[in-house]
């Protein structure tokens, strides 16, 4: 009998189902499915960085992915064994006692403080100050150590703190708060006790300051300080955390009917898109894989030997277990990456979307028509015009900070910038330094990891940008002057998550093991054009100096 898996990932614009084959990796069938809800901008208010996602809409997208992959894959249900979801972090849900979203209730099903708060939700920046003030002047742990030093707005306890403030019906109804990669897989399986409910190590221990140092979250006496509510909520969270190549319980009897598989099949214990997309791309030690999308999260696993006791500073934590078993998993990333170049493209579109296709010379079929050959060219004259563009001209120096900057040194409150326009600054030269941008944003990156000591011989691209991009990718080379190999799969982190789903089955021993027989090979390799360096780092140090003075005036 063959045995299959499947893997669900949750991104920031939709869901993707892959059904795999365990033996070797082999994609039988996918299924991607977009957020009706969120497509539509609902919830959401980009001018004050509020992004929120109503549950239903990931309910709705589990349902439809994978019956489309049981369906179409053409294997007995009872040979698939297992399912392992990641998603988003940190994306907190408010539940009520029996793990409920509030958002399912009449009360709420319209309130954007009770849907799942998006990782690039950015309401919360007080907040995750008052975090931060706190814990390094009550006088006792700092509680921050393992997540960089700094707590960001993106994270968990700033995001509850600044909703329970801002809306008590949302307070006084919360019996506890999710995960959204807990709260998927709460809602598959069998076992219906919150207390006893298997939650994310990755999750936890990178954005709730989780750790084995303080046997759990941070006591409530610190949370306390920061508001009673905190303090009586973690007795309805947890203790302990768990990693994801662990059973979280069964498919329960409700969706095994809606998806068309058995009651046997093992659900595994939910993790994070970057830290599953790492072990799809088949990490090892001394390898950062950058998962490229619209924004970046780097990941990188070391021994416990090899970091010791040392604590890295500026980066989005360091987890026994949050990638791969045994090792420490050490997570980094950029706010904004393709969301910088979606930006732009937006800006760009404004005479378009508001002069063009609404203009009364030409026929709703002229402009759809029209409509479907800009956006089908768009980005590709960009950045062909930009490519051509010799490093020698005038280029705008920019800062890929549109979303604020999480890494090195967490500071949403932080906004772009650019320096040396001039009149023969055209579309595809402010297109070229905004690839700059972020390229140079991944080179403080690296450099920050290696100047604490953390070693990194080879770089691994995976997601849209980095299959997608050469320009963008070529670039990356040139700045990090580090080769950088490319994963092939088009879904990396659902591969990942199959690979935990794999191990959670029973059918290999180790995450280890199952990487080798599962994970993507590599489609392309980039490698530094030595002719271009020296140039490209006279750019970065005027990135450098530019993101000094941005951040000494900003407020």
């Amino acid at each position: 009998m063959k045995n299959y898996v499947i893997g669900l990932d949750y991104g920031s614009d939709s869901v993707r189902a892959v059904l795999i084959d365990t033996e070797n990796g082999q994609e039988l069938a996918s299924e991607v499915c977009h957020y009706k809800r969120w497509k539509n901008n609902e919830y959401c208010n980009a001018a004050i960085n509020q992004f929120r996602q109503h549950p239903l809409d990931h309910i709705e997208g589990l349902e439809t992915t994978i019956k489309s992959v049981v369906s179409r894959g053409n294997v007995s249900p009872s040979e698939i064994k297992s399912i392992c979801i990641d998603t988003t972090g940190s994306s907190p849900i408010p539940v009520t006692a029996d793990g409920t979203p509030l958002s399912l209730t009449k009360e709420f099903e319209h309130n954007p403080n009770a849907m799942m708060i998006l990782w690039k939700d950015h309401t919360a920046i007080n907040e995750a100050n008052e975090i931060n003030e706190l814990a390094a002047s009550w006088g006792g742990e700092d509680f921050t150590k393992y997540e960089g030093g700094i707590y960001s707005s993106e994270w968990f306890w700033a995001k509850i703190l600044h909703i329970v403030r801002e809306d008590e019906a949302v307070k006084n109804a919360a019996y506890s708060w999710m995960e959204h990669c807990d709260y998927m897989t709460f809602l598959l399986i069998d076992d219906k006790d919150l207390k006893t409910f298997k939650r994310s190590r990755c999750a936890a221990g990178h954005k709730a300051m989780w750790h084995e140092d303080w046997n759990g979250l941070p006591p409530e006496e610190f949370l306390e300080k920061l508001d009673p509510y905190l303090a009586q909520l973690r007795g309805k969270l947890y203790d302990e955390t768990y990693t994801s190549d662990l059973v979280a319980g069964k498919l329960n009897q409700e969706w095994a009917t809606k998806l068309g598989l058995t009651t046997d099949t093992i659900i595994a214990v939910g993790t994070f898109d970057a830290h599953s997309g790492a072990v799809g791309a088949k990490i090892d030690e001394h390898a950062l894989v950058r998962v490229m999308g619209t924004s970046t999260c780097d990941i990188i696993v070391a021994s416990n030997e090899a970091v010791g006791s040392k604590t890295v500073k500026g980066i989005c934590g360091q987890v026994d277990g949050s990638v791969i078993p045994g090792y420490i998993g050490l997570e980094a990333g950029q706010s904004a990456f393709g969301d910088v170049l979606a930006w732009f493209k937006d800006t760009l579109s404004w005479p378009l979307d508001n002069l063009v296709y609404n203009s009364n010379v030409l026929s709703a079929e002229q402009k759809a028509q029209l409509k479907e050959e800009v956006e089908s060219n768009f980005i590709k004259t960009l950045t062909q015009q930009a490519e051509a563009i010799p490093l020698s001209e005038s280029i705008p120096t920019a800062l890929d900070w549109v979303n604020g900057r999480r890494t090195p040194d967490a500071n949403q409150g932080l906004k772009s910038a650019m320096t040396n326009l001039s009149l023969g600054t055209k579309a595809p030269h402010i297109f070229k330094a905004l690839i700059n941008s972020i390229c140079f944003g991944s080179k403080k990156i690296v450099d920050r990891f290696e100047e604490e000591g953390v070693r990194i011989d080879s770089v691994i691209g995976i997601g849209g940008v980095a299959r997608k991009s050469p320009f963008i990718m070529q670039t990356l080379a040139n700045v990090l002057n580090k080769p950088i190999k490319v994963a092939a799969s088009d879904q990396a982190p659902a591969l990942g998550a199959a690979i935990y789903a794999a191990v959670a089955a029973g059918i290999y021993p180790n995450v280890i093991e199952a990487s080798k027989k599962m994970g993507s090979d590599f489609e392309s390799e980039y490698f530094p054009e030595p002719d271009k360096i020296e140039k490209y780092q006279e750019l970065m140090d005027s990135y450098s100096e530019l993101a000094q003075f941005v951040e000494s005036i900003t407020k």
